[in-house]
């Protein structure tokens, strides 16, 4: 009896470090959904006979979409057409309503139920956070220094 429990301690360090080893291998992150990710966001839809361009985090009318898109008002209230259409004053109410039903195709916004009102899907506020993250703090301040050659 003495000697099983002078093995206690060690089996429960043992234990600990098991337990230490499948945290740490749970909190890594896979890599493979980013990608598909991506794919999904710049690939063109086709449902029903109807062309849904790509976005494309460099293009002017897409990277404005998405910056105004990131407002914390519209995360917190949601947003309608007539939200939108102060943000991007050379298009009329129907292209915002094209660019809704693109948002709406691709994943990134979902309508309410009974409403005109959109809010950012999980995939939304994830794409949108990580796209101009990586624009704005990442590839601009890189490309603002001069190359330095080899």
């Amino acid at each position: 009896m003495k000697k099983f429990l002078y093995s206690l301690p060690p089996l429960r360090e043992l234990l600990a470090a098991n337990r230490r080893y499948l945290e740490f291998l749970s909190a890594l992150e896979d890599p493979r959904p980013g990608p598909d990710k991506i794919q999904r966001l710049c690939q063109t839809l086709r449902p029903q006979h109807r062309s849904y361009p790509g976005f494309n985090f460099f293009a002017p009318h897409d990277l404005q979409l998405f910056e105004t898109l990131a407002r914390g008002d519209f995360n917190l209230h949601g947003f309608q057409n007539k939200n939108l259409r102060p943000h991007f004053p050379s298009i009329n109410s129907g292209q915002v309503s094209r660019l809704l039903k693109r948002l709406r195709f691709h994943g990134l916004i979902k309508k309410v139920s009974q409403n005109y009102r959109y809010y950012l899907t999980s995939f939304g506020k994830q794409i949108l956070t990580a796209g101009l993250k990586l624009r704005n703090l990442v590839l601009i301040p890189q490309l603002a220094f001069p190359a330095t050659s080899p």
